[in-house]
């Protein structure tokens, strides 16, 4: 049985609401940062966050500073966590790492979000070989990389891991533009301001416990927080980005990029979680994202980037969209040249906590909207647990034509399966399956094991449903 906790960070906005430690069973207590996280666009208000790293089974201890604890909620729900409350304390187990809100009183906003991470492993150490160590302090880009330079002119070997250590780290000119062949590593304890960009490169790894912290630092202007552009082999793993101006990570014209115990939170618009456009390959697991937008976006062409979509799963994550869709797929493409393809994505074992939308165009849980003379198909959706939200759709399959982003109409979606889908709440409108028009329809849906507030969804008649005259071969099992 092992905790990692991370050394004090200083110069990163702290929270009183809510004090943690935790412990081995029966051990010695740690107590944890709480950090202060924006989030929901609607009304920006203050959330805690704190993380640890975790294996065995761990006791946490919760004390809530808002008056006493009339009642608690610990998030996802399909965790089924039980716990003790006391006063204004609370007292639960783990015996797995976990991604949790816990809500005190009903408090969905000033909540606390705790990440217990898995245990690093091969993690590298300042003090290895052919590591260049990043003290805290002020470094502008190329001085971080003239190490690179410096080491290649002299014929001696590259340092292959730029290391941040514990503390805050401001890049001047907000971009870091990592080699080709290079790992970066944001400790524990650690906080980059700035962005970490992929741009042409392969076999790059960005990972630790760290944060990329982008939340009202007036030195910052950089838009996101990963780009991987043009770019193979890309990792990203355990770290956590605080509030983008724009989304958390940006994936364009990539492949074979694997994203896992990545977290999130924004409250801004445009702020989307993990986006990717013309891209192939994408292995996305165990995440959690908080976004004032969608949280994962699935596109064919966009700006610079041309060509079909396919080979993406997203599995075993939690999504909380404030704003829009927690997952969403097809709204661009490449309408001059007959559109693109978007294809073989899987989505699978996924709870959906929070979907607040008031426009009805843009509502949808689990969203294919196909539009630029896009075709979607080969989409699965497979165990997938939604939570009670605000206002929206649990899902919205339609060829569209948004006259906001699309010249023209998509062309086809096909060969779409949900399977053990689960609604338990209220606000819900009735999820779409429509086609625009005869020749630009959704043709078959399998719809199995659907359950609406414990009712199966078992005919097209069903009052949880809208399914117009363009949507074909839709099949219950």
């Amino acid at each position: 049985m092992t905790i990692v906790t991370y050394p004090e960070l200083k110069g990163i906005p702290l929270r009183s609401d809510f004090s943690v430690r935790v412990r081995n069973a029966g051990g010695e207590w740690h107590s944890l940062q709480v950090f202060e996280v924006n989030v929901d666009m609607h009304q920006v208000r203050e959330a805690s966050m704190a993380s640890f790293d975790m294996e065995g089974i761990v006791d946490v201890e919760i004390d809530y500073h808002g008056g006493s604890i009339e009642s608690a909620v610990i998030r996802p729900l399909s965790y089924n966590i039980p716990f003790e409350k006391s006063g204004s304390s609370l007292r639960f187990q783990l015996n797995r790492p976990r991604k949790l809100s816990i809500e005190i009183n009903g408090e969905r906003f000033n909540n606390l979000h705790l990440f217990a991470n898995p245990l690093e492993h091969n993690a590298p150490r300042p003090e290895d070989a052919n590591v260049l160590v990043v003290k805290p302090g002020i470094h502008r880009t190329e001085h971080l990389l003239r190490p690179l330079t410096t080491a290649r002119a002299e014929g001696g070997p590259e340092p292959e891991v730029l290391y941040f250590l514990p503390g805050v780290h401001f890049i001047e000119e907000t971009l870091l533009r990592i080699p080709s062949g290079k790992t970066v590593y944001i400790a524990g304890g650690a906080a980059v301001a700035g962005s970490m960009v992929c741009d042409r490169v392969e076999n790059v790894v960005i990972r630790g416990r760290g944060m990329l912290y982008l939340a009202d630092f007036h030195r910052f202007s950089a838009f996101r927080g990963v780009r991987i552009l043009f770019s193979n082999n890309i990792e990203v793993e355990g770290i956590t980005t605080v509030n983008p101006p724009h989304y958390s990570i940006y994936i364009g014209k990539s492949e074979n990029i694997r994203i896992s115990n990545f977290k999130s939170f924004s409250c801004k618009g445009w702020t989307d979680g993990i986006d990717m456009m013309s891209s192939s390959r994408i292995d996305i697991d165990d995440i959690f994202l908080r976004t004032s937008d969608d949280c994962i976006a699935i596109y064919g062409s966009r700006w610079d980037y041309y060509g079909d979509t396919r080979s993406v799963t997203v599995r075993n994550s939690t999504f909380w969209a404030d704003v829009a869709h927690p997952l969403m797929i097809g709204t661009h493409g490449d309408h001059h040249n007959g559109g693109d393809t978007i294809e073989d994505i899987r989505f699978e074992n996924i709870d959906i906590l929070e979907h607040h939308e008031p426009q009805p165009n843009y509502q949808g849980a689990m969203t294919i909207n196909a539009g630029d003379l896009n075709t979607v198909r080969d989409v699965t959706y497979d165990n997938i647990r939604v939570e009670h939200f605000e206002l929206g759709r649990l899902f919205d399959i339609r060829v569209v034509w948004n006259k906001d982003y699309n010249p023209v109409p998509g062309n086809r979606i096909e060969n779409i399966v949900f399977q053990n889908i689960e609604y338990s709440g209220q606000n819900a409108n009735p999820s779409r399956i429509h086609g625009y028009n005869a020749e630009r329809a959704v043709v078959g849906v399998t719809i199995s094991n659907l359950r609406v507030n414990g009712e199966t969804v078992a005919d097209s008649q069903h009052p949880s449903l809208d399914i117009n005259e363009f949507a074909q071969n839709i099949t219950f099992k």
